[in-house]
């Protein structure tokens, strides 16, 4: 974490000399005035302004730190890469051990991925999609879905029976439903409650 303080006639000033030394905008520091300043007798200055400059930390920081902290556990060698565009951070994870923190159908990746955006994004004014992957389980897991999907609406379409799959997470059914969306014949709809929510595919 990187501080600076500074001493200007105002404060005003101090934070512009700050932020310039920092090239940074207003935004991304936290400032604390240790001396208001003041002028004395006769309008002389009397009392210089001083404040403390704080760099906030950027979302993938916050990410990287909290995933490291959880995974030593398991790995102390885990790799963790980070981009952020956008507003969305991907996060890949390799490792020896990797593979344990991608659970049954993804249910301990994504409960990370729950809980480092919810860090993340815990003292920030703007939002941070996080995207936490391991061995690219999430491109395989969703042509494995969209195989399912096809399946399950050839066989619907031959027995003219409508099939319910087992439940699913939120972004395993949207998958679901973005496959057979053009697929003429059939449709999807959700029931029930979470975390048993499951997909409907029937004839329509």
């Amino acid at each position: 974490m990187k501080i600076l303080e500074k001493q200007a006639k105002t404060v005003d000033e101090a934070i512009k000399q700050a932020l310039d030394e920092l090239k940074m905008s207003r935004d991304e520091v936290e400032v604390e005035i240790l001396e208001e300043g003041n002028r004395g007798i006769f309008g002389f200055l009397s009392k210089m302004a001083k404040i403390k400059v704080v760099v906030k930390p950027r979302p993938e920081e916050i990410a990287i730190k909290f995933l490291k902290g959880l995974v030593k556990f398991i790995d102390n060698d885990v790799k963790i890469h980070s981009s952020l565009n956008n507003g969305v951070l991907n996060i890949e994870i390799e490792g020896e051990n990797a593979g344990i923190l991608i659970g049954k159908h993804g249910s301990t990746l994504d409960a990370l991925q729950y809980l480092t955006s919810l860090v993340t994004n815990r003292n920030s004014k703007d939002f941070t999609r996080v995207l936490i992957d391991a061995e690219n389980y999430r491109e395989k897991r969703e042509k494995t879905l969209e195989r399912l999907a096809m399946r399950i609406a050839n066989k619907v379409k031959e027995t003219k029976r409508s099939i319910t799959l087992e439940p699913m997470y939120p972004n395993e059914r949207r998958i679901i439903h973005t496959a057979l969306q053009q697929i003429p014949g059939v449709k999807t709809k959700s029931i029930g409650e979470e975390p048993y929510r499951r997909i409907v595919i029937s004839l329509g």
